[in-house]
C-alpha cells in the first residue's frame, strides 16, 4: 500500500449517494442503490490498482443491475487507508487522465474495508461465509510467501483461506474461487499450490477436497496507476468538487483477461469489458514482457539519462527511440503472434502512447523499484530467448547494463540513487566491485541465470558499462539506436 497523501485523521466524507446527494458537476456517481449491494467478493490487497481497476469493473457492473457482487476490501498491514475509507462510507474518486480532458468517478462497489492485521477472525468469517463466491489477491509478489512455522502461517492470506475452506467443507458449502490479480505469471499455480500446501499441513482431506472443488484461475490485469500525492488531492477537490483524502489517479486504459474456471458461479464481468479465456498465459508473457519489461528498461535507461518521471524520459529522442525498438525489434518477435484481441503491433503502439502520456507521468525511481524482482521477471527472459535463438539482443542487453549501472547506487552525474531493493546492499557492493565487468554481478544466478556462459553477452555487457562510464547514456544510447539492432 502506498503512503496516504495527508493524515487520515483529516478525512472528510463524499458526496453521500445514499441520501441522494445532487451530483457533483463533471462526477460520475454510482447509479444504483448502494443499500442493495451485497458482498460475493473479498479482495485482499486495497492499493491505488485494486481501486482503479477490479473495483471499478464492478462498480460498472452494479450499475447494469448486477448488486450482488459488492465487494469487501481487506487491507494488509497499515490502517491508513481504512481510516480514510470508514470516514467516506467506503467511497473513493478515480481520476482517469488522458492527454485531453480528464474524467472522475465516485466508485462505490466496496461494502466493507477490513484490516488483516487488525481483525484476521472478521476476514476469516466473511471467507467462511457462503456468501462469498470469489476471493481476488492483489498482494504483490512478497506476500505469496508461506512461513514454515505453522502459527505464523495462519495468519496469512493463505492460512485463512485454508482455514474457511475447512470451514466451508465443514458446512457442507461450496468453496470460492480463488483469483490471483498479481504481476507473477504463474501467480494461479502459486496460490493453488500455496493453498495445498497448507492444506496437507492440516488435512490431508481437506487438500483433497479443494484440489477437486476449489478452482484458482490466472488473469492478466493492466492498468498504469502512480501513487497519489497530495497534490493530486487538492487537483481533485479543485478541479471536480469532490473532497477526497485518497483518491486514485490513473489512465484511460484498463484491461482485464480472466481464465474461465468459475467454481461457484462467475460474475457477468463481459458485460464490462472482461475477457474470458480458456488459457491466460499468452496475455500475461505479452504484457509482463512489453508492458513491464519495457517499464524495467524506460526506469533503468531514463533515470541514468538524467530524467525522473515517465513521460519526461519518453520526451528525449533517444530515449523514446530507444523503448520503441526495444519493444518492435527485440521483444515482439519472440511473442505468439495470434493471440485473440492482441494485435502486437497496436499493443506497442498503444504502449507507447501510454508510456508519453503528460497527465498520468510516473517517477522513474517508482519503475526502478524492487528490480532484483522486476528485471529477472520481466526483462531477462527475453533476453535469454534471444540469445538462445540468435534473435538481435543489443537493446536488452544494454538494459540490463543500465540496471547494472543504476545498482551502484551513483548515477552519471555522481549523485545518489536511493536503491529501492529487498537486495540492494549485496547487489550494490557486487556492482561496485565489479565497476565495468558484470561478471560480479552474474554470478548471481538466481537473477541473471546463465548468462555468464554467453561470452558475447558479457562482452556486450562489459562494452555497455564501459560506455556509460566514459561517454555517457545520451551518447551510448543515441549510438546504440543508429545501428541496425542486434549489430555489435
Amino acid at each position: 500500500m502506498t503512503d496516504a497523501p495527508t493524515d487520515a485523521s483529516a478525512a472528510v466524507p463524499l458526496v453521500d449517494v445514499r441520501n441522494g446527494s445532487a451530483p457533483v458537476d463533471g462526477v460520475l456517481l454510482p447509479c444504483y442503490d448502494r443499500s442493495r449491494l451485497r458482498p460475493a467478493v473479498v479482495h485482499f490487497g486495497v492499493g491505488g490498482f485494486h481501486r482503479a481497476h477490479q473495483a471499478v469493473y464492478f462498480d460498472q457492473l452494479a450499475g447494469l443491475g448486477f448488486t450482488h457482487w459488492g465487494v469487501i476490501g481487506v487491507g494488509m498491514h497499515r490502517p491508513e487507508m481504512g481510516e480514510v475509507l470508514d470516514a467516506q462510507d467506503n467511497l473513493f474518486t478515480v481520476v482517469q487522465r488522458g492527454t485531453g480532458d480528464s474524467e472522475a468517478r465516485v466508485v462505490g462497489s466496496m461494502v466493507e474495508y477490513l484490516l488483516l492485521a487488525r481483525d484476521p477472525d472478521a476476514v476469516r468469517e466473511r471467507l467462511a461465509d457462503p456468501r462469498t463466491r470469489l476471493v481476488t489477491l492483489t498482494i504483490t509478489a512478497d506476500g505469496y510467501r508461506v512461513p514454515d512455522d505453522p502459527e505464523e502461517a495462519r495468519d496469512t492470506v493463505f492460512g485463512l483461506l485454508v482455514e474457511a475452506l475447512d470451514a466451508r467443507r465443514r458446512a457442507d458449502h461450496a468453496p470460492f474461487t480463488v483469483l490471483s490479480c498479481d504481476n507473477l505469471l504463474d501467480s494461479a499455480e502459486v496460490t493453488r499450490e500455496a493453498v495445498l500446501s497448507l492444506a496437507r499441513r492440516l488435512d490431508p482431506d481437506l487438500a483433497g477436497w479443494i484440489a477437486e472443488r476449489a478452482t484458482f484461475p490466472g488473469s492478466m490485469v493492466d492498468r498504469i496507476t502512480p501513487t497519489t500525492t497530495p497534490e493530486d488531492r487538492d487537483l481533485v477537490e479543485q478541479d471536480f468538487g469532490v473532497e477526497d483524502r485518497w483518491p486514485v489517479i490513473t489512465e484511460p486504459f484498463s484491461q482485464w483477461v480472466i481464465e474461465d474456471a468459475f467454481c461457484n458461479d462467475r460474475p457477468p464481468l463481459d458485460r464490462v469489458g472482461v475477457r474470458f479465456v480458456p488459457d491466460v498465459a499468452p496475455y500475461k508473457v505479452i504484457k509482463s514482457r512489453l508492458l513491464n519489461g519495457a517499464h524495467c528498461a524506460l526506469g533503468h535507461v531514463g533515470y541514468l539519462a538524467g530524467h525522473r518521471s515517465t513521460d519526461e524520459a519518453m520526451a528525449d529522442p533517444a530515449v523514446a527511440d530507444f523503448v520503441e525498438r526495444l519493444m518492435r525489434e527485440e521483444i515482439a518477435p519472440l511473442l505468439p503472434a495470434d493471440v485473440p484481441g492482441m494485435d502486437l503491433d497496436d499493443y506497442c503502439g498503444t504502449l507507447l502512447e501510454r508510456f508519453r502520456n503528460p497527465a498520468i507521468a510516473d517517477p522513474l525511481s517508482r519503475l526502478c523499484r524492487r528490480g532484483s524482482t522486476k528485471v529477472p521477471d520481466y526483462l531477462l527472459p527475453s533476453l535469454h530467448e534471444a540469445l538462445a535463438q540468435g534473435r538481435p539482443a543489443d537493446r536488452l542487453t544494454f538494459a540490463t547494463a543500465a540496471w547494472m549501472r543504476y545498482l551502484r547506487g551513483v548515477d552519471l552525474a555522481g549523485e545518489p540513487i536511493e536503491v529501492q531493493d529487498a537486495r540492494a546492499d549485496e547487489l550494490r557492493e557486487a556492482a561496485v566491485r565489479g565497476g565495468d565487468d558484470p561478471c560480479a554481478l552474474l554470478r548471481f544466478t538466481d537473477v541473471f541465470g546463465d548468462l555468464d556462459r554467453d561470452a558475447r553477452c558479457v562482452a556486450d555487457l562489459r562494452r555497455f558499462l564501459t560506455a556509460l562510464d566514459h561517454d555517457g547514456l545520451p551518447t551510448a544510447a543515441t549510438a546504440l539506436s543508429r545501428r541496425p539492432s542486434g549489430d555489435v
